[in-house]
């Protein structure tokens, strides 16, 4: 191989770790690999940028701003509200299952899931059971409708693009379907009969506040009235007491130093931790105040909410204060209290920086709570019921949806031109308002989607993908197009789990294609393998959205999804062998 290819190795060895790592944002990976490839010389300054002009970018973006206007009008409320009637744990794993699956196949998995979470939650919550016991299932739900059409997730549409690219017939939007509603069907009912049995059961009902989003930490600060004032947090005694523990002491800007030891000033500020109806209960009996919600100007005439949230996935406030964030700037919103997975935060909350799966306890005008659920950077978890319905916004957002659907569908228009004008339709019919689309996009897929794609170019180019090929087909042997099949959907499976869905598409398409040919077969078959691989990634809480969010919210271990998973992907990988060459022929007649 040429220095080219071997340098092209060593950017994906580079990338894969800091993908699997996840120090850096996955589009700062993205644009790093990108500047890397310019600034050796292996692609052109046109090829570079040609992936932000791309059709599976162009698409992806006006599917994200279809979806947003789905969320946003209201339309899946009343589906909603009918899940809110089912009592028993079991019926509603396979209840959401079978809702979310076919609307995976039209709508955005991360605004899915992030709609049925905090109904899934508060149904676990009313009868007792462990949320672990439905959101992995539903999180794997998504995935299986995402497959079912090819503008159901990204990585669908990104195989289409670069298959057209390299000289193939594009597939059509119902193309998928008939494999997607099999092996959907099949992993419903693995879940339901074998899988449920695989699910953690180390998360008791009866600790599921205790161990997840009980354990706050807040700011109180001590009045001249309160009893606690002269004593030391020692001789308080709040563990015994009021079920309270002690973080700090702070006083002004300064820790002390000993704090178990110093006796408490009015004025001071204890940095506590606990569930927050004890915070409470300690606040009121010793005349404390809490710090954050002092700031904020009480107005009688504006109930107030109090509510649970999540930093979502792929969400604006990683890694920022809470003052920099749109949260922290709304004068109608003040954070309480965090909750971090697995860890104790021991910073005051205004110096504390964000990480996805913080559960914030957020205090909110009730006229601000709109506002708060249509915010892609956070997902509510917990409120006041309210009583939203159908409204006509929701149904002219679902007839455009269904419209974009039908006209691509049948091909009267590209994809990419049917999901603008649906996207310009719901603008002009007010289903999402002027900023949303802005500020509901997710950025990071369509900069990673745009930097990621000129890789694609380089491996073609260095010569890279044929060496590939070699060493495969030499492993393969004699053993027909089949076993290189097995091998494009293994090595996509596994690659995917390591650097996520759409660089694992980008990297194994023009490798398929290449195995396709050598093997002197259709490459129809071996595209669709990459896709469905990386579409259905259920090994790890890393390698799709949908299960990074379920891993938070449902105390989930890394291993769980490892242990329900894996016979899932297995299952799957069997049924594909079986079902690929019978949906597309090695040899087409």
């Amino acid at each position: 191989m040429s220095w080219q290819a071997w340098a092209v190795v060593a950017i994906i060895a580079v990338a894969m770790v800091l993908f699997a790592s996840e120090k850096l944002r996955v589009d700062l990976v993205a644009l790093l690999i990108l500047a890397a490839l310019v600034v050796l010389g292996i692609v052109s300054p046109d090829e570079a940028l040609s992936g932000f002009s791309n059709e599976a970018t162009v698409t992806v973006a006006a599917m994200f701003a279809l979806s947003i206007g789905i969320e946003r009008s209201g339309v899946l409320e009343p589906l909603s509200r009918l899940l809110m009637r089912i009592r028993q744990p079991w019926l509603l794993t396979l209840t959401m299952m079978l809702v979310i699956a076919p609307l995976g196949a039209f709508v955005k998995n991360i605004a899915l899931v992030a709609t049925f979470l905090p109904l899934a939650l508060r149904v676990c919550q009313r009868t007792g059971t462990s949320p672990a016991r439905v959101l992995m299932p539903m999180a794997y739900a998504a995935q299986m409708g995402g497959v079912c059409t090819l503008i159901g997730t990204s990585s669908n549409l990104l195989a289409d693009s670069l298959a057209q690219k390299s000289g193939l017939p594009g597939f059509g939007v119902f193309e998928f379907t008939g494999m997607g509603m099999l092996l959907a069907v099949a992993g419903i009912a693995y879940l339901m009969l074998v899988g449920r049995w695989l699910l953690p059961r180390h998360i008791e009902a009866d600790d599921i506040e205790e161990v997840e989003i009980g354990k706050y930490v807040t700011e109180l600060a001590l009045t001249a009235q309160s009893p606690l004032v002269g004593r030391s947090i020692g001789e308080a005694q709040l563990g015994e007491r009021y079920g309270v523990y002690p973080l700090e002491l702070l006083r002004g800007e300064r820790r002390m130093w000993s704090p178990r030891s110093q006796q408490m000033e009015a004025g001071d500020v204890l940095l506590v931790r606990g569930n927050w109806e004890k915070i409470e209960d300690f606040q009121r009996r010793a005349h404390l105040t809490n710090v954050p919600e002092s700031r904020y100007v009480r107005d009688a005439n504006h109930p107030r909410v109090l509510a649970e949230i999540m930093v979502a996935p792929a969400s604006l406030a990683e890694g920022r204060r809470l003052d920099e964030t749109d949260l922290g700037r709304r004068p109608g919103a003040v954070v309480l209290a965090i909750h971090r997975r697995g860890q104790v935060l021991r910073d005051k909350l205004s110096d504390t920086s964000l990480a996805v799966g913080d559960v914030l306890l957020v205090l909110v005008d009730e006229d601000g709570m709109p506002q708060l659920r249509n915010d892609d950077a956070f997902i509510v978890l917990s409120e006041r019921d309210d009583s939203r319905r159908m409204s006509r916004k929701a149904i002219v957002a679902a007839a455009i949806m269904a419209g974009v659907v039908v006209v691509s569908g049948l091909r009267w228009l590209p994809i990419p031109v049917a999901a603008i004008c649906g996207a310009a339709m719901m603008a002009l019919t007010g289903c999402f308002g002027r900023k949303d689309v802005y500020e509901g996009m997710d950025w990071k897929i369509i900069v990673l989607l745009g930097a990621i794609l000129p890789l694609g170019t380089a491996i073609e180019k260095t010569g890279l993908s044929h060496a590939v090929v070699h060493a495969g087909i030499s492993l393969i042997g004699n053993h027909g197009p089949l076993a290189a099949l097995l091998m494009v959907y293994l090595l996509t499976a596994l690659l995917t789990e390591l650097m996520g869905h759409n660089p694992s598409v980008v990297l194994m398409v023009g490798i398929a294609i290449s195995v396709a040919h050598a093997m002197h077969a259709d490459p129809h078959p071996f595209v669709v393998a990459v896709a469905f691989a990386a579409a259905t990634s259920f090994a790890t809480p890393v390698g799709y959205p949908t299960n990074t969010m379920v891993y938070y919210a449902g105390g989930y271990r890394f291993t769980d999804f490892m242990k329900v998973g894996i016979p899932l992907i297995a299952l799957f990988c069997t049924l594909s062998m079986w079902l690929i060459p019978r949906f597309w022929p090695f040899y087409p007649g």
